[in-house]
């Protein structure tokens, strides 16, 4: 998911919300505005009916955050870095870092979420039993109630990435042994969820209920393609198995010395096919490292006036691995780390670049040997 507006930090994690929400937030809000509070306070004007409904808006997604808080705790508490929750259209989002060490960690985290939004369904609960008699907290309070039951029992349903599909892979890593086995049976029920979703939403369409069959339609569609995505993961993770750096990156690069042109740089080594990345140093030591990326992200018409230090990309800018880190572990902290590239040390020596362009290729390559 692209960033979102930062709102602060809870627990060092940073909080953030989506364009979307903004649209999800507006809609909530005119719905309580223009019908449940109307109902409950007819003696009520228009305005605070429209105020109880930003206030009640804000604690349904307070709730939602909480339900995200609950994940992240236990992620953290499990080892498992949390790189930030966004709040967005369909409710909110824990991003981790990296997969769960065990079948346990994968389940504790997985119901934490829905357990916090039992809690929160029982507190607002009993806040309605207190406040029945007080005009403006009644309506709020059990509305709260019930919609942070249906987050936790929506929540439960195995359909992956929901919690309830996390709790199923977790069940079937436990009982098979395999992290992506269970991935992958958990993804495949997840889709059948998301189409008995899209299929239902498609019903409610025809029988009338045209905006809640649509609602009902983008829920599925969302699941679809998350579940396909995990899928996708998974079968990338298994086919760069037993794969490490050394295997992919490419060695022996060229060294440059940081006063030649971009241009003679591509006429006489990149158009060949002779280097797709190349180093910039002198006798002094290794300076900085020049991929065909940055020289792409340059005007050609810059390229004879621009020299090959002035487009590198510095090693100390760059994150560095070690060549026997396995592949797929790379790839993890590149997208975790937002980098389209790193710098490869052997005996705490720089001896290669590797980019993601590269690994994209060696996929493709091997894709194609086995056809």
């Amino acid at each position: 998911m692209k960033s979102g507006i930062r709102i602060g930090r809870i627990i060092s994690i940073p909080i953030e919300l989506h364009a979307s929400w903004f649209l999800i937030f507006g809609l909530l809000t005119w719905s309580l505005a223009t019908g449940l509070l109307p109902q409950e306070y007819t003696e009520l004007s228009t305005t605070w009916h429209w105020i109880l409904g930003v206030i009640t808006s804000l604690f349904f997604f307070g709730s939602v955050l909480a339900h995200e808080l609950g994940h992240a705790v236990l992620a953290l508490r499990n080892k498992v870095p949390v790189r930030k929750i966004t709040l967005f259209i369909f409710g909110g989002l824990a991003q981790i870092e990296k997969d769960p060490p065990t079948p346990g960690a994968e389940f504790r985290i997985a119901i934490a979420g829905p357990l916090t939004s039992l809690g929160l369904a029982a507190v607002f609960g009993s806040l309605w039993l207190l406040d029945q008699a007080i005009p403006y907290l009644a309506a709020p309070s059990i509305w709260l109630a019930r919609i942070n039951l249906i987050l936790a029992v929506f929540n439960m349903i195995p359909g992956f990435p929901l919690d309830g599909g996390r709790v199923l892979r977790a069940a079937i890593w436990q009982w098979s042994g395999s992290y992506n086995r269970a991935t992958r049976i958990a993804s495949t029920v997840g889709q059948l969820t998301a189409y008995g979703f899209i299929g239902f939403g498609i019903f409610e369409m025809f029988m009338g209920r045209f905006m809640d069959g649509l609602w009902l339609v983008f829920i599925g569609t969302f699941l679809n393609n998350a579940a396909s995505s995990s899928a996708a993961v998974s079968n990338l993770q298994e086919a760069l198995k037993g794969v490490s750096v050394a295997d992919v990156m490419p060695r022996n690069l060229l060294q440059v010395p940081g006063l030649i042109s971009v241009q003679r740089l591509v006429d006489e080594y990149m158009l060949s096919g002779k280097q797709a990345a190349v180093f910039v140093g002198d006798r002094h030591g290794l300076r900085g490292v020049l991929t065909l990326q940055d020289i792409r992200s340059l005007p050609p018409r810059k390229w004879p006036f621009t020299t090959a230090e002035q487009a590198m990309s510095p090693v100390s800018h760059l994150m560095t691995v070690s060549a026997q880190t396995e592949l797929w572990h790379t790839l993890e902290m590149m997208q975790a780390k937002g980098v389209s590239r790193v710098a490869v040390k052997e005996n705490d020596q720089v001896v290669g670049v590797l980019t993601q362009e590269q690994i994209q290729q060696y996929l493709q390559l091997r894709s194609r040997l086995r056809l």
